[in-house]
């Protein structure tokens, strides 16, 4: 068992660091609750069970966990529909069970993140049974309804990320209200003061409780225009770019210009950086749109509103070399106008796991997995890492009979749904459920072959995927070239990544990436100067030619890349 170094950095009265920029190249892991772990033996994870395992997000080497929502729910969208924001659902435990889990995170040197939705609550909260009940009751603005049209159909077309229209029809009220999701998720009015005042509340809740932060769900859809203008349709280029949804639902047909990323937003993004400054809790914004670098740049100016934002760039189905430099190179761009901050992964609990997705033929590699790890964890931004990426977990395939997600009910067969990410955790191979839980069946069941890739199998192999994230994490944390120094690519060929980063005008590491399932050799740009290996990474750099007589080379230098394979060297002071 590796032996964790507690965190001995000086704290506040109340267990908190001092250090406030700490977020700033932090390595985020994401918790799915339902699915890490189960203490009470009933199916479903808990907070208990995350609890009895932080030691395993310690000794990975994690800044602090980010927890998908817990609240009391009717688990329509599994939590994401709120029925009170201040009460643990008693499927996940009580509000000591959160305290606990807190105390013992900061006992680790982890920091909690907690996942927050406010532009929309489940159609079981009291301020909506309240909203729905009349037209003139104290909440009956707190929600976004509307008259339908004459002929009686919906205010406008816009429509759900989920499917259809986003509008619902309410007998009691004889009218439509908004819904960006789930029928069961009706839209919050924020241009009612009295509704950003409550969610403030709630937010402060929170921090006065002593979480470290906020990932906010769907941060963007929070204001909507009062005019309800339509959509416009999206054309052919626009929908292919769509990175929110898959292409073939209809939401990606329309350019979302109006009932999303309002400019209103903005000022209520300032009220919440006010309310988190005053504990020191920092801020993660989901931003979800077909142009999201701009208002990644805004929501995340400077010292003003959300701390980072968090980008769907990566969580494609398979993205390219080219790709993934324009992307970095975009929000770079983007946020050195602000002087905002982003942050990056490759999986989460929406998406396939990256295992599969970007693998040829989606069988996983394990060379492909250690290079997708180090390529994460190089890149400039903060960075979140969902549950099982450490142990190259691939995507379980979910028959329709057993599929929970509604969205995947929805999209099926075309889609499978979200379930495939979202099984649960192996913690040891020979155990019942993979030592998920001892008792009743999981919610959903064990991933194939995800006993074989669990934890203790993979805590015994020195070259498992876990070791290798690892020591991934460990490098990280004391290369500041890496949690905050610059990024720059360089010009190669497809399949291969190329790029720098450096901090201060000292020596740059230079990293290379094989995307490709065949060996590359790689042309290196004279301006990078004299190359030397980096001793005690956990990539070995590739071979270095110089001089070579491959025609590529002539008279340079060329890395040889294997497939899917990395390089990483550093320049000569």
């Amino acid at each position: 068992m590796t032996v964790i170094s507690p965190d001995l950095s000086p704290r506040t009265a109340d267990g908190r660091r001092p250090d406030p920029d700490w977020w700033r190249g932090a390595v985020i892991y994401q918790i799915y609750p339902r699915s890490f772990a189960d203490a009470n033996n009933d199916g479903i994870g808990d907070l208990p069970g995350i609890t009895a395992r932080l030691e395993h997000v310690a000794e990975l080497g994690a800044d602090a966990i980010w927890i998908s929502p817990f609240f009391k729910s009717p688990m329509a969208d599994f939590g994401y529909d709120v029925a009170d924001y201040r009460e643990v659902d008693p499927i996940f435990g009580t509000l000591a069970d959160f305290d606990a889990l807190l105390a013992k995170a900061h006992a680790l040197g982890l920091r909690i993140i907690i996942d927050q939705v406010l532009s929309h609550t489940s159609e079981q909260h009291a301020w909506f049974k309240e909203s729905r009940s009349s037209r003139d009751n104290p909440k009956a603005d707190w929600y976004v309804w509307a008259e339908a049209k004459p002929d009686g159909s919906p205010p406008n077309n816009w429509l759900s990320v989920f499917g259809g229209p986003a509008w619902q029809w309410d007998s009691r009220r004889r009218q439509y209200y908004l819904h960006s999701f789930l029928t069961a998720q009706p839209d919050l009015n924020h241009h009612n003061p009295e509704v950003q005042d409550a969610l403030l509340g709630d937010v402060r809740f929170w921090c006065e409780r002593g979480v470290d932060g906020f990932r906010f769900d769907a941060c963007n859809h929070q204001f909507y225009d009062r005019s309800l203008r339509d959509n416009p349709p999206a054309d052919a280029k626009e929908q292919q770019s769509v990175t929110t949804v898959r292409p073939d639902n209809p939401y990606a047909m329309q350019r979302h210009l109006h009932d999303k990323t309002q400019p209103e937003n903005l000022a209520f993004l300032q009220r919440v950086r006010q309310v988190l400054d005053g504990t020191g809790a920092v801020s993660i914004g989901e931003v979800g749109d077909d142009h999201p670098q701009p208002i990644m740049a805004d929501y995340t100016e400077a010292g003003k509103r959300l701390h980072m934002a968090y980008s769907f760039a990566l969580l494609t189905p398979y993205v390219s070399a080219k790709q993934i430099r324009e992307q970095v190179e975009s929000l770079e761009l983007a946020l050195a106008r602000t002087g905002g901050w982003g942050c990056w992964a490759l999986s989460n609990h929406d998406v396939p796991r990256v295992a599969s997705r970007w693998a040829p033929a989606n069988q996983p590699d394990p060379v492909l997995t250690r290079t997708l790890q180090a390529l994460l964890f190089t890149l400039r931004g903060s960075v979140c890492t969902y549950q099982g990426e450490e142990l190259g977990l691939p995507e379980a395939d979910i028959p329709f009979e057993l599929l929970q997600d509604p969205y995947g009910k929805t999209f099926w067969p075309e889609f499978k749904g979200r379930d495939g990410c979202r099984t649960p955790m192996p913690w040891q191979h020979d155990a019942l459920q993979a030592g998920f839980n001892a008792g009743a069946a999981p919610w959903l069941p064990l991933g194939q072959g995800h006993g074989e890739r669990s934890v203790d199998l993979q805590q015994a192999d020195p070259a498992s995927p876990l070791h290798h994230a690892r020591a991934l994490l460990a490098w990280r944390r004391g290369e500041a070239r890496l949690r905050n120094g610059s990024i720059r690519f360089h010009d190669a060929a497809e399949p291969v990544l190329l790029f720098e980063r450096a901090r201060g005008a000292g020596p740059a590491l230079v990293l290379a990436f094989n995307l490709g399932d065949t060996p590359v050799s790689l042309p290196l740009p004279a301006k990078l100067g004299m190359l030397l290996p980096v001793n005690g990474t956990p990539i070995a750099p590739a071979e270095l030619l110089e001089a070579s007589g491959d025609a590529h080379c002539a008279g340079g230098r060329c890395w040889l890349l294997p497939a899917h394979g990395a390089a990483i060297a550093v320049t000569a002071a």
